[in-house]
């Protein structure tokens, strides 16, 4: 079967899906989590209308306590999963389009969640769509496995992992196109420093897996004015200025972008940092702001380049700063080649010898993922993907993202982006990016390689 030509029949039926569901800010919110629904009301919300339109399209459907929820296709013993999530990070500022409108323009459809990971999602839903229409017979069934919070820990997927047989293989739409076999390790370390700085009060940063994008400071004494406005021209940066508190509150705006890729973004609070240290000439924010911005770690003693899954990354994802106390919450991508016990003490010795007096504790780690590429389930999916994509030069990678992937064995992030540049005069955000957008036609390939895909696993 045909299944590009199939995909281009639902095109109408995913656009649909995907706007009920984009349109839900499903944002984990703890206080207002309840019975049944332990990420919160919006979480639930995205929760029950994924389960309506997995109902209406005719197929079986289960609760999983809050924590996810399955779509099934078949009723055989031994499955073939598709893991996806419905949650989502914050919506941020900067945004051209309704973030939950789901617009189209020039092909292209924008809003949070089109990208990452709920276009995915539906594409999923689409190709088993497909394969139910047309009467394809499976020897194994098919479960869409649709997660709450795969971005702020996948306590879902722990969740399901103890209360569910797993599949024997699964994808999760959740990266890029050919196949990710391996996803680097993806530690959280906690710094504190006693607060000895000009710096009163500071919050930047939302979630450690984004690159601030925009930080706020609270300084007494401030005569810097002109040194600010040449700190913005010499970084290529926008900033303001303006009093509250009997302070003088000090504004950055950065870029932000995916922990796995700190390099595409611009970090705001570590430039304040830089700012205020360099004009008070306070050696213990510039020492810090300048090690840290330094995203490959050489600088703080914990850069590494993986054999097979390149160099570690490590971004500031969150500053707080009082009176009292400085804290640093890092997001570090690393690879198979080193340990989260080795980058603990890489760093706290770089601070010994930096002269910083502070604490480093590591918060959580989740292990690398590594599965053979050169094995059967790779290769079939390499397989089915060449076909559908005319792309036989890409092979099978790493990256630095962290997905459903590795809570789960037998399983591997598979698209749903392409390794080739989108061609568009449009301003085009990425994952956890302000106008996040998706290709439809893109989209529409994703959904007829899973189709496929599907089709040559369940088999």
């Amino acid at each position: 079967m045909d299944f590009k030509s199939e995909a281009k029949k639902y095109e109408k039926q995913f656009k649909d899906d995907l706007k009920q569901i984009v349109s839900i800010p499903s944002l984990r919110d703890d206080s207002t989590k309840s019975a049944n629904a332990p990420f919160g009301k919006a979480c639930r919300a995205a929760l029950d209308k994924m389960m309506e339109i997995g109902q209406k399209a005719g197929f079986n459907v289960r609760d999983i306590d809050g924590y996810a929820c399955v779509i099934e296709y078949g009723d055989q013993e031994d499955s073939i999963g598709i893991l996806a999530h419905l949650d989502i990070v914050p919506i941020g500022d900067g945004w051209t389009r309704d973030p939950l409108g789901c617009e189209e323009e020039a092909g292209f459809m924008f809003g949070r969640g089109v990208l990452d990971d709920k276009g995915p999602l539906i594409a999923g839903l689409t190709a088993m769509r497909i394969l139910k229409d047309n009467g394809i017979k499976l020897n194994k069934k098919i479960q869409l496995i649709c997660g709450c919070d795969e971005e702020s820990g996948m306590q879902c997927m722990e969740y399901y992992c103890k209360h569910e047989k797993l599949p024997s293989f699964s994808f999760t739409p959740d990266a890029s196109f050919p196949v990710i076999y391996g996803e680097k390790g993806i530690m959280s370390l906690e710094l504190k420093f006693k607060n000895d700085t000009p710096i009163k009060s500071m919050q930047a940063g939302e979630r450690m897996n984004v690159v601030i994008g925009k930080a706020d400071a609270y300084v007494n004494d401030f005569d810097y004015g002109k040194e600010f406005d040449f700190y913005l021209k010499a970084n290529g940066l926008s900033g303001s200025l303006s009093e509250e508190k009997g302070m003088t509150k000090i504004h950055l705006d950065g870029v932000s972008a995916h922990a796995s890729t700190p390099w595409m973004g611009v970090n705001a609070g570590l430039h304040l940092l830089n700012f205020v240290g360099c004009v008070y000439q306070d050696d213990q924010l510039t020492r810090l702001a300048q090690m840290l911005m330094d995203v490959r770690g050489y600088k703080t003693q914990i850069g590494i380049e993986g054999a097979y899954m390149g160099p570690l990354s490590c971004n500031t994802g969150i500053i707080r700063i009082d009176d009292d106390e400085i804290s640093m919450i890092l997001d570090i991508r690393y690879p198979n080649d080193t340990t989260c016990e080795t980058v603990t003490s890489g760093m706290r010795k770089a601070l010994k010898e930096a002269g910083l007096d502070g604490s480093v504790e590591c918060l959580s780690d989740s292990k690398p993922l590594f599965l053979n590429p050169d094995g059967d389930f790779i290769q079939k999916l390499m397989q089915v993907y060449r076909e559908y994509s005319q792309d036989d030069f890409t092979p099978a990678m790493t990256m630095g993202g962290g997905t459903y992937a590795r809570k789960l064995p037998n399983c591997v992030a598979f698209g749903p982006e392409f390794p080739r540049p989108l061609e568009t005069t449009l301003t085009i955000g990425g994952p956890h990016q302000a106008d996040e957008a998706i290709n439809i036609e893109e989209m529409l390939t994703s959904i007829a390689i899973y189709a496929a895909a599907l089709e040559t696993l369940g088999k």
